[in-house]
């Protein structure tokens, strides 16, 4: 494992949310037109691969109406997880992402409602 992989370990995603790495884009078209540059972050849908995932939608438990201050506290809330898996390629809405800048590289934390499409290697039906 190199440095930045430590360092990407510390990170914490939160509740519903994904963080992506953009997938590599050419900067010409098939037909070889060369495109501008930043023509790639101005469009609506993005694609990249999930590196890391966050627990998922929080379902609080129902509370006890009393507290015994003898029994140990437990966490809770339980969490619905995501869909997303880390190594998906996902198709996801620009509008829904933030972009951040971490270790000289550049991700989006985006909502799982802000993913439209997710791409696994593994068999899912089998």
């Amino acid at each position: 494992m190199n440095d930045s992989d430590a360092k990407l370990k510390k990170l914490i995603v939160v509740g519903d949310r994904v963080l992506i790495k953009p997938k590599k884009i050419s900067n010409k078209t098939k037909a070889g037109l060369f495109l501008p540059p930043g023509y790639q972050e101005k469009e609506e849908i993005q694609t990249g691969f999930v590196v890391k995932i966050g627990p998922g939608y929080p379902i609080p438990l129902p509370s006890d109406d009393f507290n015994e201050s003898w029994k140990k506290s437990e966490e809770k809330i339980k969490y619905i997880p995501l869909q997303a898996k880390e190594g998906d390629l996902a198709i996801f809405l620009q509008k829904g992402a933030i972009e951040i800048i971490f270790n000289d590289e550049k991700y989006f934390i985006v909502s799982q409602n802000s993913i439209l499409l997710l791409e696994r290697e593994e068999e899912m039906f089998v």
